[in-house]
């Protein structure tokens, strides 16, 4: 079976201020995309918060056992969840936990990969659509 490639994002406008998250899975020849408007929130908070969904959903869609592959344009965060760079944010640290939970439960095959942004338009349009229909 070939890998599931995950592409997420997450930002927020005047950070903090008003929060969305966007998620695009390929498995394949099928694309699912998310969005979620998530409040107000900083932009780190939405680049994990993305994450979450991401696996939430790659979960319950039968995706946990394969190979798979997150994208992301956040250096920080993809550095944080392959244990390159502490976490001294304390808020950011449920939403670690999150997603190390659902990676020892469920995702024993998974890598996280920097991306550059304009290899992640797809997630940031999905983030905007998301803040602006809740604004």
């Amino acid at each position: 079976m070939p890998k599931v490639v995950i592409y997420t994002d997450g930002g927020a406008r005047n950070n903090p201020g008003p929060a969305g998250v966007g998620v695009v899975i390929k498995d394949g020849t099928k694309k699912i995309e998310l969005k979620k408007y998530i409040g107000e929130r900083t932009n780190n908070f939405a680049e994990y918060e993305a994450v979450v969904l991401a696996l939430t959903e790659a979960k319950k869609r039968g995706l946990a056992g394969r190979e798979i592959e997150v994208r992301m344009d956040s250096e920080l965060i993809q550095r944080q969840l392959t244990n390159e760079y502490q976490i001294k944010e304390e808020t950011l640290w449920p939403q670690y936990m999150k997603v190390h939970n659902l990676i020892v439960a469920h995702f024993p095959n998974i890598r996280f990969v920097h991306v550059r942004r304009e290899h992640n338009s797809e997630a940031d349009r999905l983030v905007n659509e998301a803040i602006d229909a809740a604004q």
